[in-house]
């Protein structure tokens, strides 16, 4: 297996069901990532991230689902800034192409971030594709 595969290979789902309250939990894991609209993207990690701290040690899926999402905010993070970095090295001539891409991953991730909270309330594992599994 090589390291790209470590990165982004889907880790197993927890095992048990999960009760009411650890799914709406799950379901807050993705739907904090949306705090990152009204603080100018800090709370796209922040949100996940202090809900996978809370959770870990009490509800499995919860923190499962809210370690997901922050893996999945970190890749998107750095997709942009990468993004940013590609307009800027090219004197903004790259803005012709990252400014579409970054339209379209905005999109993917509002898309994406709702069906998972969506599975996540049904107690459903939700797995993000094309994500980097930093956070293990």
């Amino acid at each position: 297996m090589s390291d790209f595969e470590n990165y982004t290979a889907p880790p197993a789902a927890p095992v048990g069901v999960a009760s009411q309250e650890e799914k709406q939990w799950g379901m807050f894991g993705h739907l904090s990532a949306f705090t990152g609209l009204v603080t100018g993207g800090i709370g796209n990690i922040v949100g996940p991230l202090v809900i996978w701290l809370v959770k870990k040690d009490t509800m499995p899926f919860a923190a499962d689902q809210a370690k997901e999402a922050l893996n999945f905010n970190i890749t998107l993070a750095l997709v942009g800034v990468a993004l940013a970095i590609l307009t800027f090295i090219t004197l903004g001539l790259g803005a012709i192409l990252t400014i579409p891409v970054g339209l379209l991953l905005f999109l993917a991730w509002l898309v994406l971030t709702i069906m998972a909270a969506i599975k996540a309330n049904e107690g459903v594992a939700y797995r993000y594709p094309f994500t980097l599994r930093l956070v293990k």
